[in-house]
């Protein structure tokens, strides 16, 4: 079946009943808006009944409206501005308690994750990283803090990790350009997919190093150019983007690698609290009577 909204809504305009071509109409118009509104809501914006939204989906040839709605978003994900995400949130949120709404996102998402990340992905995927000569890890504009945060944990574990969060196009081949197959590669990327990070993980695969993909989706441009992928839910309707889950997984891929690296972390940290404590890195916090 033809999962193209607009394309389906132009097939079969001629079929549209009154309240039909209401919503035809409204999500011809505003589809970045009517890809995230519960049946419910869509129609009461366009000024007919849920049950009517959801026989619309039917007569579209979709399951139901969840399945109209997932294809929805789908279409419109990667065409969303920053100032459509800001119009799509304050009508998602309204006026919510944010915090609940967020937290309840959030973990909802973390529990999509846990259900659809690859086991055997995640640990062909620590296996790779123990092997490797060098880890190189890419991950731009919003996705850098997570690039970052598990650059600094293999930083302890390896001594060969580069971290390449705020390069240009340019200068991120400059420092990829000797990537071999002995090194690993880790990319992050969500929507709005970065180019220059499927570029980079693209031309790191052609040179015979291991990929492995952070992403949403299997079928992403980074997914289907990464040898093991690791599917993560994230949410970039609102101008911020949540990175609970895929920070989740890197949490998991730290302490696996880290469970295998026991005795030599030992070691580094037994030498690490000597020097912390000689030249005063941490605050000594003191117990008053």
């Amino acid at each position: 079946m033809n999962h193209d909204i607009l394309t389906l809504l132009q097939e079969k305009a001629p079929e549209f009943s009154k309240g039909q071509k209401r919503i035809a109409k409204y999500i011809t118009e505003a589809y970045d808006k009517a890809a995230f509104m519960t049946a419910n809501k869509l129609g009461k914006t366009v000024g007919v009944s849920e049950s009517t939204v959801v026989r619309f989906a039917v007569d579209l040839g979709f399951d139901g409206y969840p399945s109209m709605q997932k294809a929805m978003q789908e279409m419109v994900l990667n065409r969303l501005t920053s100032v459509q995400r800001i119009e799509v949130a304050s009508d998602r949120y309204g006026d919510q308690d944010v915090i609940s709404t967020v937290l309840h996102s959030d973990m909802e998402k973390l529990r999509q994750t846990g259900e659809t990340v690859s086991r055997e992905a995640f640990s062909a995927s620590v296996n790779a990283i123990l092997k490797a000569k060098r880890i190189y890890i890419l991950g731009v504009r919003s996705v850098a803090p997570l690039a970052n945060f598990l650059g600094y944990y293999l930083n302890y574990m390896f001594n060969n990790v580069h971290v390449i969060s705020g390069a240009s196009a340019g200068e991120m081949f400059e420092r990829i350009v000797g990537v071999n197959a002995e090194d690993v590669v880790i990319a992050f990327s969500f929507p709005r997919y970065s180019a220059s990070t499927t570029k980079g993980a693209k031309y790191c695969r052609s040179a015979g190093a291991t990929v492995i993909g952070f992403t949403d989706n299997q079928l992403s441009p980074l997914g289907q150019v990464s040898d093991h992928v690791l599917l993560a839910k994230s949410d970039m309707v609102s101008l911020v983007d949540s990175l609970v889950a895929p920070l989740s997984i890197v949490n998991a891929l730290i302490v696996a690698v880290a469970a295998k690296r026991e005795k030599e972390l030992s070691r580094t940290f037994a030498n690490l609290e000597r020097i912390w404590d000689e030249y005063d890195v941490y605050e000594k916090l003191k117990v008053e009577n």
